[in-house]
């Protein structure tokens, strides 16, 4: 098994083979939590244009916008996996366009990678297992950092828990969740932020392998007649 681990939308380009998309402060922890919470499925969307024009279509559908952090005006929630946890969403379908997480689902598919999953360190675990399940040639580990444009340590931690996982290799990853909290993890403890990066956030991105599923990205809609599009759905993983 080939394990390469890429960085940025750059790096999203570049995926071949099965492909991990990593988000950890917030988009894919965020997903994690609302699929735990009952959520049906996810569209990842890359300009914020095409998701309030999907919520048009769909007034139903919950849609989380972030930009720089941010919550979006006129979504309904943000990027805050705190903020998922007080809501509803059993039954629900989900919009999601972030600044780094979604584009690089939408770069890497657009790549032509064979396979993708989102990632974050909640549910790290049990990607590299369905990886083993899988046991493509090659991985591509992509960690999305800051708007895609600039590394983060805490994608990076996750990139590398993950193939140390897959290689059967010792990793400290306790001890850089600890060392993460003042090195990237910041923001959530600055009260001028409190407002974009809620501290109740933090705990819940560094619960490392909390749920034992994975999100996998497919391609749907061709076969109604509808417009083909990316989606994310819950798979279990049977270890």
């Amino acid at each position: 098994m080939d394990i390469r681990i890429l960085e940025l939308i750059e790096g999203a380009r570049k995926a071949q083979g099965f492909t991990v998309i990593i988000d950890v402060f917030r988009a894919f922890t965020t997903e994690c939590y609302a699929f735990a919470g009952g959520a049906e499925a996810s569209y990842p969307i890359g300009s914020l244009e095409d998701a309030f024009a999907l919520k048009a279509e769909h007034p139903d559908w919950i849609l989380l916008g972030e930009r720089g952090g941010a919550k979006v005006e006129g979504c309904d929630l943000g990027n805050s996996p705190y903020d998922v946890t007080q809501t509803d969403f059993r039954g629900k379908t989900m919009i999601h366009s972030t600044s780094a997480g979604t584009q690089g689902i939408v770069a890497a598919a657009a790549a032509g990678a064979t396979e993708i999953v989102t990632g974050s360190l909640v549910n790290a675990k049990a990607v590299t297992d369905y990886i083993r399940s899988k046991d493509p040639d090659t991985v591509s580990i992509v960690a999305m950092g800051k708007a895609g444009l600039t590394s983060t340590n805490e994608d990076l931690i996750c990139a590398q828990y993950m193939a140390s996982l897959l290689k059967d290799e010792d990793y400290d990853i306790r001890g850089k969740i600890a060392w993460l909290k003042d090195h990237g993890g910041e923001q959530f403890f600055d009260p001028a932020l409190i407002d974009i990066f809620p501290r109740e956030d933090y705990p819940l991105c560094v619960d490392y392998d909390r749920f034992p599923f994975v999100l996998k990205v497919r391609r749907e809609g061709r076969e109604n007649g509808q417009p083909e599009r990316l989606v994310i759905r819950k798979t279990a993983v049977k270890v």
